[in-house]
């Protein structure tokens, strides 16, 4: 009988031009390796018909009891903003509790960067299970993990044209409807939503609820009332300057994250203005940022600790029942403060 070659590290370092310890490094999922590199040495793997620990895979009590929690980006950009923390409070603390480790993954790079360490991941056996902690329209990490049937969930929900997923959300179009119909019974009415993000689902949902809000009340919606930036403080701050206009001033803000808020509010105090007689401010995650601005803001508790809970136990379902297509949603409660109270126009 013919002899099978067996592929070896060397043969893809070879074919890749790289050393075999790059290859080892691309295998684990080492951030420090470039994505021309990592998106290299994966193609060559594939091609190749290499795959690690392939006879550990197959065994049929094979597991790493790990779950693979895949950041939206560098990890300190992430735990920047209040969400992050708290979902991973409620993350851990039930994945802890079921019996499974968590590792954190991180990337530097785009949708394709992450795309290559959710395949390192699993190419290498070291988890059971994916959570993405966001989702986007036509999201590339939920195509592949879609295509090679891998269990997974994500906080987030699909959106136009994804299939259905395991996920743990909030209405968030009806949670941004409610809190604009809000504003604008207070009597404010010339609105701006800022966001970052708009290819992300949770910021288009929020869009949807806030244009619809608007429309309901007569209000003509136009692209003028989106402000999309980046989801941190520096964006909210910079809008927060400009939007500002004496003769047909904008007098209401809503914006999707209280780091966005806080940073507009920010700004307008610096200017002069008065919140919330000259502008109100809303927003949404109820987080220490709105609690403690020095006008406390009015926010929508979107509960993130028990998101990250929900997410894990679909995840582990995922993996021990095959479960697919299964959502949460978590309810959400509005609090309101004084950048919107004690005023009525």
């Amino acid at each position: 009988m013919k002899e099978i070659k067996r592929i070896t590290i060397r043969d893809v370092a070879r074919m890749a031009g790289v050393s075999p310890s790059t290859v080892s490094r691309v295998i684990s999922g080492n951030p420090r390796i470039s994505i021309e590199t990592t998106e290299r040495v994966i193609k060559c793997m594939e091609k190749m018909g290499y795959h690690p620990n392939a006879i550990a895979r197959s065994l049929a009590n094979s597991s790493s009891s790990t779950i693979g929690l895949v950041m939206p980006q560098g990890p300190g950009e992430a735990l920047s903003n209040p969400f992050f923390p708290e979902a991973l409070s409620g993350i851990i603390r039930t994945s802890s509790e079921m019996g499974y480790d968590i590792l954190l993954v991180s990337h530097h790079g785009d949708e394709d960067g992450q795309v290559n360490a959710i395949k390192a991941m699993i190419n290498a056996s070291k988890v059971d299970g994916i959570l993405l902690m966001t989702s986007r329209k036509d999201d590339k990490s939920i195509a592949y993990l879609d295509s090679v049937d891998f269990p997974y969930s994500v906080i987030g929900s699909p959106d136009n044209g994804q299939m259905s997923f395991n996920h743990a959300d909030n209405d968030n179009i009806m949670a941004a409807y409610e809190l604009t119909s809000y504003m604008i019974n207070k009597g404010f009415r010339r609105l701006v939503l800022i966001s970052g993000g708009k290819e992300l689902t949770v910021t288009r949902m929020r869009i949807k609820g806030f244009r619809k809000a608007l429309e309901e009340s007569g209000i003509p919606f136009t692209d003028d009332h989106i402000l999309v930036g980046k989801f941190d403080e520096e964006t909210g701050y910079n809008f927060g300057k400009r939007i500002y206009d004496p003769v047909n001033k904008i007098d209401g803000i809503i914006a999707t994250d209280d780091v966005l808020a806080f940073g507009a509010a920010t700004a307008l105090l610096e200017s002069g203005l008065r919140i919330p007689e000259d502008v109100a401010v809303s927003s949404f995650n109820n987080s220490v940022l709105s609690r403690r601005c020095n006008i406390p803001i009015t926010s929508i508790e979107i509960n993130p600790g028990r998101l990250g809970e929900e997410s894990v136990k679909l995840v582990i379902d995922s993996i021990l029942n095959g479960t697919r297509g299964r959502s949460v949603i978590v309810p959400y409660q509005l609090h309101k403060r004084a950048s919107t109270e004690g005023f009525t126009k």
